[in-house]
Order: C-alpha cells, then sequence, then structure tokens
C-alpha cells in the first residue's frame, strides 16, 4: 500500500510513519518543518524526527506545506491508499495569539488536503487528528469532586461523541480544529471518501518535544531530567486521559481496514487511564530521583479541569482498546529523554 502522511515529522506523524515502513508499505512523509518555530524553540525538534526516518528505504520525504496547493500535487497521487492528516497546529496559546496562522494551517489546510483528495484519489482513506478542544468549554461546566491530588467528573465518567460542542468558547485553537473536523465529515457524506475523525485527548510518546503550550507529559519528563522549572497552570489537580502513540496508530490502521465509510470518534486512555499534573509529577520524581521545580500561577483561559474520553464506542465498532500502559509509557519516553539529554540541555 501507499500511504501518505501529513506533518509526518511530528510526534503522531512520525510514528505513523514508522508503523507502516515496518509493515512494508510505501510512505510518503509530508511536512514544512516548523514546528519549533511555531512554539519559538531554539532547537531544531522536527528535524530530529525527519532525520530519524530517513533511515527508512521505504519512507520518502518530502517538503512542503498543506496549505500550498503545488506542494499538495507532488504527493496526494491517484495511487494514494490512505493520508493521515496529523498536520497541524497544536498549540492554544499560539492560536490566541495568531488566529490567522492557526486558521490558515488548521482549517484552510485541512480544506486544501479534502479538495485534493477529492480531485485526484477520492477512494482512499482520510484520518483526521481532532481534538478534545472542539467541545470547548462545555466541558467546564459539569459539576466536579474535589479530593488532595485530583478533580473528578461528578456525574459521568467520561466525554462521548454526542456531547455537546455548540454555544460555548472553543479558543481559535479549537474552532479552527473544528472546522478541520466538520469538513472531513462532510466530505465524507457528501462526497463518499472513507473517512474517521479522531478526537484525541493527551497522546504521549517517545519522540515528542514538548513545550508549555503542548505535549505536557514529554515536557515536564525533560525539565525535571535537565533541571529545567516548570510552571502549573492552577493548582495541578487538573485530570487527564492519556494514551501512548503506538495506541493510536493502531487504531488508524484499525479503522483503514475496515468496512465502515465514515465515522467520529473520541480517543484517548479512556477512564482506566488518567492522571492529574501532581500524580504524574509524583510518578516522574519516583523514577528519576529528581524533584520537579515547580511554580504555580492562574488558570490558563479554557484549560478544562477534567476531559476523559469515553472510548466505549471505538472499542465497540473496531475492537479497539489501549494495551500500554501509563507506567510503561512513560518508562518509554523517560528512557528516550536519557538517551538524548544532549539535544535538551
Amino acid at each position: 500500500m501507499k500511504i501518505l502522511i501529513t506533518g509526518g515529522a511530528g510526534m503522531v506523524g512520525s510514528h505513523a510513519a514508522e508503523f507502516y515502513a515496518l509493515r512494508g508499505d510505501e510512505v510518503i512523509v509530508f511536512d514544512n518543518l516548523m514546528r519549533s518555530k511555531l512554539f519559538g524553540y531554539d532547537k531544531k525538534s522536527v528535524e530530529f524526527n525527519w532525520n530519524y526516518l530517513a533511515g527508512f528505504k521505504n519512507i520518502k520525504r518530502v517538503l512542503g506545506d498543506i496549505r500550498n496547493t503545488g506542494d499538495l500535487k507532488k504527493v496526494i497521487t491517484k495511487d494514494i491508499d490512505i493520508i493521515v492528516h496529523t498536520a497541524g497546529q497544536p498549540g492554544v496559546g499560539f492560536s490566541i495569539g495568531d488566529p490567522s496562522e492557526d486558521y490558515t494551517i488548521n482549517a484552510f489546510g485541512t480544506f486544501n488536503v479534502l479538495e485534493h483528495i477529492r480531485k485526484i484519489c477520492p477512494g482512499s482513506c482520510f484520518i483526521y487528528c481532532s481534538t478534545n478542544k472542539v467541545y470547548g468549554e462545555n466541558v467546564s461546566q459539569l459539576p466536579l469532586a474535589e479530593t488532595d491530588m485530583r478533580y473528578r467528573f461528578k456525574d459521568i465518567n467520561a466525554i462521548d461523541e454526542n456531547f455537546r460542542i455548540d454555544l460555548t468558547p472553543h479558543t481559535p485553537y479549537g474552532a479552527s480544529k473544528y472546522v478541520g473536523d466538520i469538513y472531513a465529515q462532510e466530505y465524507a457524506y457528501t462526497y463518499g471518501i472513507k473517512a474517521a475523525v479522531f478526537r484525541m485527548s493527551c497522546t504521549y510518546g517517545t519522540r515528542q518535544f514538548g513545550f508549555e503550550d503542548q505535549g505536557w507529559l514529554a515536557h515536564f519528563i525533560i525539565s525535571n531530567l535537565v533541571n529545567r522549572p516548570i510552571t502549573i497552570y492552577g493548582d495541578g489537580k487538573q485530570v487527564r486521559d492519556v494514551l501512548y502513540v503506538e495506541d493510536l496508530v493502531g487504531a488508524f490502521d484499525l479503522f483503514a481496514k475496515s468496512d465502515i465509510k465514515r465515522e467520529t470518534f473520541n480517543i484517548g486512555g479512556g477512564p482506566r487511564n488518567t492522571l492529574s499534573l501532581l500524580e504524574f509529577m509524583k510518578i516522574v520524581e519516583g523514577k528519576t530521583g529528581k524533584t520537579f521545580k515547580v511554580g504555580f500561577d492562574k488558570w490558563r483561559p479554557s484549560d478544562q479541569r477534567v476531559y476523559i474520553s469515553d472510548i466505549s464506542k471505538i472499542e465497540k465498532i473496531l475492537g479497539w482498546s489501549p494495551k500500554i500502559s501509563i507506567d510503561e509509557g512513560i518508562n518509554k519516553v523517560l528512557n528516550w529523554a536519557e538517551k538524548n539529554l544532549s539535544f535538551f540541555g
């Protein structure tokens, strides 16, 4: 098979590329390598993954931008079987500071990819990486209970795909990703493209260059190892369900191989794989023997105190469930970061 990964030098994209390359497929990795620039990072983060993928003989790397028609025509061809669309601007804070750039990448960029698929390879399968942020601040209206280390939902266990999306603030990031989410669904309904929307919670893994604004698990681990201070916005009791990236990619492939034409899934670790920031810090400190240098600041706009994905739909429809435990996943990231400490210092 021939697989195109947009944003293939990112964490999710590079793992998707590796998965299909190891399976023996022909893989095209398409990326503009601008992630470090987006986050004001002075080191070449995605270039690390870009160079890593060069070691696979069946991966072709193509520099280009999803907003550029000429660039897309180089990689979207009639013989493409699967497009895994991981390209995007992933930072809430960045979107607030530069909503125009956020829109052109997440909303127009996704539309542009879909239009090229419609015109060139409508028989291919499209995987869209959406986000739990499409639910906006409706999540924050749910009543919570509080313990010493975390918050939890008072009346429900998790958020399912029927949860309300409208009539609430989203942040520009949540809005731009929702535009792509809706267009992916619409192109499936109107033009018959096989497409799945995966509304992702916190995905983490090796080769993730975490920043304060995005990729918090890797950001915390790396900061702890290099004795760099971190800031917690709020009280640290906020909770997320976390999913190791290899499990996410496995879900992508299950949909691509299925007979299902279109679907929308909430995906994350689910109720059995949740962490508060305080709990996560305690786990990391136990593994490294190092105490976090931590400061606290006020809550950030639209920062949900709890988000947990209801994964019962994807478990039922695709027979998927997370396989990599939180402890195993943290160990994988920790071992990778320790081997590359010189890159982070």
